[in-house]
């Protein structure tokens, strides 16, 4: 498996203790999820019917304000790995540094990769790659720049994992555009990780070949019963982004304490550069605190926000050493 966050059984290897006596901020979700609520025996018993399918697509176009094609996948991850197969190998060019499965799957599938640094580097690839906002470093990309992209590449691939509170960044309403695809998350934002949902926008075209790979069930009953119910539910979208923007804030004002510089981030997670980031991450597990390092980048050093005042608690207190 690639490097990533979440890999809560290194630390309890290196560390001690136990998985559920962790604090996992190694990964950008929101650790005051969505209230799931009660789920029908139904979701569990039956396959999900088309009619089923049909109403979450609904309401993820009333949460993305848009009127584009989607399909709902089990996470954005699933989208990811479909990506090679909607057309012939070519050219892959990835706006870097980000998160590492595109490279990875596409090289994978034969396809020619490269990491670049800059928009203007994506014209001529064959399938061109942005997340934004940026992982790990929050980089933002306004909607101007990008859809001046479009008609210079292939496929241009926009990852919006994480721009649930950051409405205003969101091609979501320019999708349908042929050659546009957008990948969107639910687990991260809404805090349910595990439910495994996510949602591709597009072209009819794109959405068909990808629903055609994915088969008839690319979701859960239950994923569909809790994913409706939370995406028509403007009212906790909206307070949780407030408070995420709060949280943000204060973690910085932590961290500065501590030194730290601040080099990025989203409203789900802060990027700094701690100086050693492995020394900081050794310190924050000796209080039981999950965090993300980067072996390409020593002095990085990535940071999701505690959820409860106990959390807080315990990372203010690791921090203090």
């Amino acid at each position: 498996m690639r490097e990533h966050g979440g890999n809560l059984d290194a630390a309890v290897q290196r560390f001690g203790g136990r998985i559920e006596g962790w604090i996992d901020l190694s990964t950008g979700i929101n650790r005051q999820p969505y209230p799931v609520g009660e789920i029908e025996p139904h979701a569990w018993r039956a396959l999900p019917s088309r009619s089923e399918i049909e109403a979450l697509h609904d309401a993820a176009r009333q949460a993305y304000a848009t009127e584009a094609p989607l399909l709902a996948m089990a996470g954005a991850q699933a989208a990811i790995q479909c990506l090679p197969n909607l057309s012939r190998k070519g050219r892959a060019r990835i706006l870097a540094p980000t998160y590492n499965e595109y490279g990875g799957v596409l090289s994978a599938a034969g396809w020619d990769v490269a990491e670049v640094s800059g928009l203007d580097a994506l014209a001529g690839a064959d399938l061109a790659v942005v997340v934004n906002p940026n992982n790990p470093d929050g980089r933002r990309h306004g909607m101007a720049d990008l859809l001046a992209l479009l008609p210079r590449v292939g496929r241009l691939v926009i990852d919006e994992s994480f721009a649930d509170a950051l409405p205003e960044l969101s091609l979501a309403r320019e999708a349908g555009q042929g050659g546009l695809l957008i990948l969107r998350s639910f687990g991260k934002f809404y805090g349910l990780a595990g439910l495994r949902l996510g949602f591709v926008l597009g072209a009819d075209a794109d959405i068909a070949a990808l629903s055609a790979i994915a088969g008839p069930w690319p979701v859960s009953g239950a994923a569909i019963a809790v994913g409706r119910r939370a995406l028509r539910d403007r009212e906790w979208a909206s307070a949780t982004t407030a408070r995420l923007g709060r949280d943000c804030a204060r973690l910085d004002v932590e961290a500065t304490a501590q030194g730290w510089r601040l080099v990025g981030g989203t409203p789900l997670f802060r990027l700094y550069d701690v100086g050693d980031a492995l020394a900081a991450q050794d310190k924050l597990a000796r209080g039981r605190i999950w965090s993300r390092v980067f072996s390409q980048q020593p002095g990085w050093l990535r940071l999701g926000l505690p959820g409860d005042e106990a959390e807080w608690s315990r990372l203010v207190a690791a921090l203090a050493g």
